[in-house]
């Protein structure tokens, strides 16, 4: 069982799905608002083509009636006009004309009325000589145009004959040679060819409409969706910035907390570190000096040869021990030339300096990394294997350590783990703050990495830093920063 020292949080990923985007999107708005509209317009321009289409084919049909109609009663405009009325001979001319087959199943019905209302001819022979009151068209006509209508079969010369069909009624002026309108013919035709005929226009109208409007619907949905396309695409990238932005923000307030709490404790650690090395000094050479002092009186007041040379030896041995001990103190306080080492022989030569120091026995399993990094890295990395390995040997005695790195990417991982038990009493001083664990925090935080303390339950440690080579610890980012 691993037991972990809390390690600070990792920056925050940024959120990657966005589901804030609108539930109704801008091209479909446009589909049911748009769609609509044309349909309104499609409807009111489709109404308005086939009235106009069956206009114009009512008018071309009673305009080719009216010809057919000349062409009947023309020979008898010369007689009205002179009479008012035909003769005999002319009305039974006029029924056998009406009564041929290629004109009685389309035009079953033909009157000839006078200005004032009275039938001078029609094939119902009851009516011939009525007056009935003219109709709306019968003034038309006569004022010269030709005229067509559906029947009225409310008018008394339609409800004298029982009409319960309705036709096509044309009113055309019957001419005379001087050019007076002396008579208007009036014929009436089936109006079921008419019928299909204005159906099946009617049909391909409303088609040629709705394709039309399909065709601009089409084209402007297709407009209108490319650029709903290109919002959404922009409104998630700005919406994801966004998100990244507020999470990168929240990062930099948690690391300028962590930065002002690095200072503060970089201050009381080098405080710490000026008390241990004054401690140390004053505990071990100051104290070994003032020692060979207080002999050099006893060797001045000495009068023996004897007890001269005891003491010169004496004297000798205590300023010797002295001297290593400043040498070992200032041995830890620098770092050797590093500057022209890789990252692996940084390692390496942290390793060798422990073995010579104090002869134990360390394992180095290391990949080669050849990484141009800045010196600020390889004194971090050199400062936490040093630290590592001290506190393995003192700590966890017996058993050996066993240094690995690795490097995944841009990041760096070293491990210094030991093989031996750690005594309880050690592990519970190891629990609490030490000032060189909380130094290895500081720096590897300093720049931008992690520590981590393992201990399992077989009393084996394990400290581990972690730290990203980018941001200035690589030496051409770092030349980059000076030249700008």
């Amino acid at each position: 069982m691993l037991v972990k020292e809390a390690s600070p949080p990792s920056l925050p990923v940024p959120p990657r799905d966005i589901a804030t985007l609108p539930e109704l999107r801008l091209s479909t708005q446009f589909l049911l608002t748009g769609g609509l509209l044309l349909l309104l317009a499609m409807v009111g321009a489709g109404i308005a083509v086939t009235r106009l289409v069956a206009e114009a084919t009512i008018n071309h049909t009673a305009a080719y009636s009216a010809v057919f109609v000349q062409s009947i009663v023309a020979p008898f405009a010369e007689e009205l006009g002179r009479q008012g009325t035909l003769s005999p001979s002319s009305l039974s001319r006029l029924d056998e004309l009406m009564a041929g087959p290629a004109i009685s199943e389309r035009f079953p019905y033909l009157e000839i009325w006078l200005r004032d209302g009275t039938v001078a001819y029609s094939n119902s022979p009851e009516i011939i000589g009525r007056k009935f009151t003219p109709p709306t068209a019968l003034s038309e006509a006569f004022a010269g145009e030709v005229v067509s209508d559906f029947t009225d079969l409310q008018t008394a010369e339609h409800r004298s004959r029982g009409f319960e069909a309705t036709f096509l009624e044309v009113y055309t002026p019957v001419l005379a040679a001087s050019g007076e309108i002396v008579a208007v013919a009036e014929i009436h035709e089936i109006k079921q060819p008419l019928q299909d005929g204005l159906a099946r226009i009617r049909l391909i109208s409303w088609l040629a409409v709705a394709a039309s409007t399909l065709v601009i619907m089409a084209g402007l949905y297709g407009v209108v969706r490319r650029g709903t396309r290109t919002i959404e695409r922009q409104q998630a990238a700005l919406l994801v910035r966004a998100a990244e932005a507020e999470q990168f923000a929240a990062a930099n307030r948690a690391l300028g907390v962590r930065l002002r709490n690095a200072s503060a404790r970089t201050v009381e650690i080098h405080e710490n570190t000026i008390r241990r090395l004054g401690a140390d000094l004053h505990d071990g050479p100051a104290q070994l000096v003032g020692f060979a002092q207080l002999k050099l009186d006893e060797f001045a007041a000495a009068s023996s040869p004897g007890a001269r040379t005891r003491l010169r030896e004496m004297i000798r041995t205590a300023l010797a021990e002295a001297i290593h001990e400043i040498r070992a103190i200032a041995s830890g306080a620098l770092l050797p030339e590093l500057h022209a080492l890789t990252l692996s022989e940084v390692i390496s030569r942290a390793v060798q300096a422990h073995v010579m120091r104090t002869g134990a026995q360390v394992a180095l399993e290391a990949v080669p990394i050849v990484v141009d990094v800045a010196d600020a890295a390889r004194a971090c990395v050199y400062r936490f294997v040093q630290e590592g390995l001290n506190n393995a040997y003192r700590h966890a005695a017996g058993g050996g350590c066993t240094v690995s790195c690795s490097l995944d990417g841009n990041w760096l991982g070293i491990t210094v783990s030991s093989r031996g038990r750690t005594p309880p009493a050690a592990r519970d001083e190891a629990a609490g703050p030490r000032l060189g664990l909380i130094g290895m925090r500081e720096r590897i935080e300093s720049l931008g990495g992690t520590l981590t303390l393992e201990t399992d339950d077989r009393g084996r440690t394990r400290v581990t830093m972690s730290i990203e080579l980018q941001g200035g610890l690589l030496a051409d980012e770092q030349d980059q920063g000076r030249d700008h």
